[in-house]
């Protein structure tokens, strides 16, 4: 029948294949390893073929190291046959550990004008000094066989600029077209950081209707009675099944204004809260002695309101800025005509 999703033929069953595509699943869907070994699954490919003998966790980890093998020899293999001119990014931080980390990332366009995007390393360092960050790049660099560097964009830190300044004069003793004009343009500073440093620098002085509001979506998640109390808030007020509210990190501004956007959508909840939860009243007059700040009142309301206008246009262009499978350069100069316009109509 025309349109059906399969027809009727001769197959050829091959085990290596299936062993592969189930490696390339896990990857592609972010499977753990011990999905294998889940009772449906085994029972799912006996019903599709019999014949498959399902491999255990870890044998599917040799096979997820073999694959990786074979597409790293294929990748090296392009980059010594293309010459082709890269782009890096790289970023370090810390684990709850206090283990240190680094990634290094390649940019470039392939024979069909397509961005690519490949993760060359990911692997720990000694510290974050600029002489390691430079020679954790150069050994990456080294392994690929990549001598031929058009930028690489960091973070807008002093370590990462001797960090450029080290590969520079690597690049340029390996080759002499090793970077564009002898690495003038090189280094690239990242704009979604500088626009981070920017709206962090802002809000070091949180408003206080902020923090009422943090403490009251705290009072909401932290314990499931409470949590049920305010779903049926939620219900009562008729403001829609799929309406949540998200705590944020008050370390990272985009996730409070994630937080300030659920919660003000949720605002009639919270009063009701206020209204018929006694506990939810008296969790604010005491912690420790000391008196919280809240509940919200409609002067706070109304400043979060305020708090929304103002990060949604730097919470946006942050998502663009972040993109990694398009260029995003080109959106560079008119984002931040955006945000000086932005900040222009909200000081007049």
């Amino acid at each position: 029948m025309e349109g059906a999703g399969s027809t009727l033929g001769a197959s050829r069953f091959s085990v290596e294949e299936c062993r592969r595509a189930l490696a390339e699943m896990l990857i592609l869907d972010e499977l753990p390893f011990r999905f294998v070994e889940n009772r449906g699954f085994h029972k799912f490919c006996f019903a599709m073929n019999p014949r498959f003998d399902v491999p255990s966790r870890r044998t599917i980890v040799r096979d997820l190291y073999k694959l990786y093998v074979e597409e790293r020899m294929k990748l090296k293999k392009y980059f010594k046959s293309s010459q082709v001119r890269v782009c890096l990014t790289t970023d370090t931080w810390t684990s709850i550990q206090n283990i240190n980390y680094m990634v290094v990332t390649a940019h470039f366009i392939d024979y069909d004008w397509r961005l690519q995007k490949r993760i060359l390393s990911f692997s720990q360092i000694i510290d974050h000094t600029g002489d390691s960050i430079g020679r954790c790049i150069e050994k990456v660099l080294l392994e690929w066989g990549i001598d031929k560097i058009f930028t690489i964009t960091v973070d807008n830190a002093t370590a990462n600029a001797n960090a450029i300044g080290y590969m520079n004069r690597k690049l340029n003793s390996w080759r002499e077209d090793g970077t564009i004009l002898g690495g003038k343009y090189m280094h690239l500073r990242c704009c979604a950081h500088i626009l981070n440093l920017i709206v962090s620098d802002g809000l070091k002085d949180l408003h206080e209707s902020v923090v009422a509001i943090r403490n009251a979506v705290k009072y909401v998640k932290s314990s499931p009675s409470r949590l049920d109390r305010f779903k049926r808030a939620v219900e009562h007020e008729k403001l829609g099944n799929n309406s949540f509210v998200v705590l944020d990190v008050p370390t990272r501004w985009n996730s409070t204004y994630l937080m300030l956007e659920s919660a003000v959508e949720l605002r009639k909840a919270f009063e009701r809260m206020e209204e018929e939860d006694g506990h939810y009243v008296n969790y604010f007059k005491e912690s420790d002695n000391e008196k919280r700040i809240g509940p919200p009142l409609l002067n706070d309301w109304e400043n979060a309101k305020v708090f929304i206008r103002f990060l949604s246009t730097f919470y946006d262009i942050t998502l663009d800025f972040s993109a990694s499978l398009h260029v995003t350069s080109n959106i560079y100069f008119k984002s931040w005509c955006t945000i000086f316009n932005q900040l222009t109509s909200l000081s007049t």
